[in-house]
């Protein structure tokens, strides 16, 4: 059976600490997930199943409580999964394998996250009497000299792959001029479900490479430097689709829909993990024998500028075909919403496209994890 992705909708993104900084995960997430049952007219009874994805939640099961929070039916069951920045767009993948085995018609899926309200971690002490120590985030593999931070894994893959900081900072900029084109010719208006008056992604701004020379070095290794203008800013948002099956299309032709081809997720070194989504597309465009070239339109995360770089070029995508509307580093990093945004920002893309056109999508995890998805406009 073939799967679907229709009425896709998202929040605007906002920095850590801005606009969304009082509300809860499922506060940003119900009215997203509302959206897209009104864009797709359906009901709540008519979802099958709810998949988040999320990684700052603190545990629980956050997808439960933003689908009744939104309103769904009790008897509509909800699940979350966290890969870390992957998750958003795994919750599509595997929304889409369910309606391709027959097991649903309708799943809303996607993703969620609030920065500003994760809870503060403590590990409790080891013996009695100890102290609980504090921690920023759980280790993602079991070897602490292969689980870099991200801002020094970023930095190695540069120095890796000769990634100049100014090359960095260069693309930083165009994200930024690219997000400021579509902003000015509201071309996110569709897909942002206002949420508290906010209408339009926040961060972006005015960027010039000499601003980015003048930002925090995050890493440094000799003369190599990671600086803050060319990383994502941590952030709160919320994207969720439907992913329905032929049969819920046929029955509500009026839904602009793109064919959900295919997913694929792998794991490469956990040292470069900005390396693994070139390992997931890969696998992906080779399945089905798609060249890179002949790509539409592409989604790729910018975690960090550095990590996008690498993921067009391993790819050989064509830069100009890819985030046309700016990434991440123009919005932000919202962890497990990150992926579904970029599912949000593909099927708008392609609705400027001739049916038939092809849309890629990549992101990367900590652990060295990546997915690819593959969308095709009908």
């Amino acid at each position: 059976m073939t799967a679907y992705l229709v009425a896709p909708r998202r929040s605007a993104v906002v920095p850590r600490g801005g606009a969304f900084a009082a509300l809860e995960v499922d506060a940003l997430a119900a009215p997203v997930m509302r959206a897209c049952l009104r864009a797709g007219g359906i009901e709540g009874g008519g979802v099958d199943e709810v998949i988040a994805g999320n990684a700052l939640y603190g545990g629980g099961n956050p997808a439960r409580r933003a689908a009744l929070f939104a309103g769904l039916p009790e008897s509509v069951p909800a699940i979350s999964i966290d890969r870390q920045c992957c998750s958003g767009l795994d919750a599509i993948a595997h929304a889409a394998r369910l309606v391709e085995a027959g097991a649903a018609d309708c799943v809303l899926a996607g993703g969620m996250e609030s920065y500003s309200r994760a809870p503060i971690r403590l590990r409790k002490p080891t013996g009695e009497g100890g102290e609980p120590v504090a921690y920023d985030r759980p280790p993602f593999t079991p070897w602490p000299e292969r689980d870099p931070d991200m801002a020094d894994a970023a930095l190695a893959l540069a120095v890796r792959l000769g990634i100049a900081e100014e090359t960095q900072l260069a693309f930083a900029v165009a994200s930024h001029a690219s997000a400021r084109r579509a902003l000015a010719l509201k071309r996110h208006e569709r897909e942002i479900v206002p949420l508290d008056a906010v209408r339009e992604d926040r961060f972006t701004r005015d960027l010039s490479t000499e601003t980015g020379r003048r930002s925090r070095a995050l890493a440094r290794a000799g003369a190599a430097c990671l600086r803050a203008a060319s990383a994502a800013v941590s952030a709160d948002a919320a994207a969720f689709a439907l992913v329905v099956s032929a049969s819920w299309l046929q029955a509500n032709p009026h839904v602009a829909a793109c064919r959900i081809v295919d997913s694929a997720a792998a794991g490469s070194d956990p040292c470069l993990p900005g390396l693994a989504p070139v390992v997931a597309g890969k696998r992906l465009l080779a399945r089905h024998g798609i060249d890179a070239g002949s790509l539409a339109v592409a989604e790729v995360m910018e975690a960090y500028a550095v990590q996008a770089i690498a993921c067009i070029e391993g790819l050989g995508l064509d830069p100009a075909r890819v985030n046309r509307g700016g990434g991440a580093l123009a919005r932000g990093h919202p962890i497990g919403a990150s992926g579904a945004i970029l599912a949000v920002r593909l099927f708008h893309e392609l609705q400027g496209e001739p049916v038939g056109s092809l849309g890629f999508a990549a992101i990367a995890s900590a652990g060295g994890l990546g997915t690819a998805l593959l969308l095709e406009r009908v």
